[in-house]
């Protein structure tokens, strides 16, 4: 078994250097810098669309939370059904994530790990796969794109990652990075502790921002299948009526079917962009907007050079070719700035994290293809800079 398991891991390392991660990979922390999770976290900082990561994460937390529950009722030496007779029920009519940890049928199992695609209609689908659509509308209430919450005078985007209501990281200083809801495991797991790691997930991504005075409250854009709108147990009262045991009982899968949308959109809008970013380029957006900045300063330097030394004939000529110094920095900068991408530090080894943070980059396919990229921008940097170069040398001088 152990070399069975060692040639599959063997074979997975070596597929993963003739490709890039897939966003499973990332989230379950298997892929190195620059497209780890943490360069992805930061890339949703910087859009100001991280709560949806925090929310997942947070979720995952609270899911292992209850499999650790679970798995402690079973090493104490009784069942699921005996411990906690309406979850059992529960799980037996509707299916359960949990269902080979609480002893299931395996069509149980199956019939909770389908249940989410089916609660995602034709609406939402077209929104995850178009989002780029989503966001190219106007930010008023009046856009198709948008509607109304009722309980909020600000409308509400029809995508994770809409702009609306938020303001760039360029602009803004964003909050400092929060770390997932985490109870500390110092006793055996109770039922209110579920209660409780459930409370806090909704009181923090799920309430309309406004409803609850805490800073904590960030509320993430979910379709309106899959929202949940009011939190009836509380952590600090233990439920004694049946309608709120009953209700206890969604506490474990209450909030799986939406953690697998925000996954679903991440895949398919933030984590594309992310790859295109990380992977084949190693500049922030405010980096390569300096390099814009100077690039064209010291471009507009070497030409102002250029044309004085044609047009007071200085002699001897070959000191034009001095000009390839202020040349070289401008055509090397503005293309930086193009292609999001700087060749001198790819052959350094190292990627920005944050605008001139810099990290080694470990990813050894992406090595490889920033490598290649780095080659090719080398490349154009020298023909530009050759051909100017050479053409401000080839006029005659005429003293004016």
């Amino acid at each position: 078994m152990d070399d069975e398991q060692n040639r599959q891991q063997e074979d997975w390392l070596n597929s993963r250097k003739n490709r890039l991660p897939s966003f499973t990979e990332v989230l379950s922390r298997r892929t190195r810098p620059p497209v780890d999770l943490f360069m992805f976290y930061i890339f949703l900082q910087r859009e100001g669309a991280e709560d949806i990561l925090d929310f997942w994460l947070d979720v995952q937390q609270h899911e292992n939370l209850c499999r650790a529950y679970f798995k402690d009722v079973r090493k104490s030496g009784r069942t699921i059904k005996e411990d906690w007779p309406q979850y059992w029920e529960y799980a037996r009519r509707r299916g359960s994530i949990y269902g080979t940890v609480v002893g299931l049928q395996p069509n149980a199992v199956k019939r909770s790990t389908t249940s989410t695609a089916d609660m995602i209609n034709d609406q939402e689908k077209n929104a995850m796969a178009h989002p780029a659509d989503e966001k190219r509308g106007g930010l008023r209430s009046t856009t198709p794109g948008y509607e109304k919450d009722p309980d909020l005078d600000q409308p509400r985007s029809t995508t994770p990652f809409s702009l609306s209501g938020r303001t760039s990281a360029l602009f803004n200083l964003k909050r400092a990075s929060r770390a997932p809801t985490f109870i500390p495991r110092s006793a055996a797991i109770s039922r209110m502790d579920l209660i409780a790691s459930a409370e806090r997930i909704f009181f923090r991504y799920l309430s309309p921002v406004g409803t609850v005075n805490s800073p904590e409250n960030h509320e993430i854009y979910l379709p309106p299948a899959l929202r949940i709108h009011t939190f009836p147990l509380s952590s600090t009262q233990e439920p004694k009526s049946q309608s709120d045991l009953n209700m206890m009982a969604h506490i474990p899968d209450m909030f799986h079917s939406q953690k697998e949308y925000c996954f679903r959109a991440m895949e398919q809008d933030a984590f594309p962009r992310f790859l295109r970013s990380k992977a084949f380029g190693n500049l922030t957006p405010v980096s390569a907007l300096v390099r814009l900045v100077v690039g064209l300063i010291l471009l507009w330097i070497g030409l102002a050079a250029g044309f004085a030394l044609i047009f007071l004939d200085v002699q001897p000529k070959s000191k034009r070719f001095f000009l390839f110094i202020p040349f070289t920095f401008a055509i090397l900068f503005l293309i930086s700035h193009q292609y999001e991408l700087d060749p001198i530090l790819i052959f350094l080894g190292q990627s920005e994290s944050t605008p001139f943070r810099m990290l080694t980059i470990r990813e050894p396919y992406v090595k490889r293809l920033l490598l290649g990229r780095a080659i090719w921008v080398t490349t154009l940097v020298s023909i530009f800079v050759v051909a100017l170069t050479l053409l401000f040398w080839a006029v005659p001088g005429h003293r004016l």
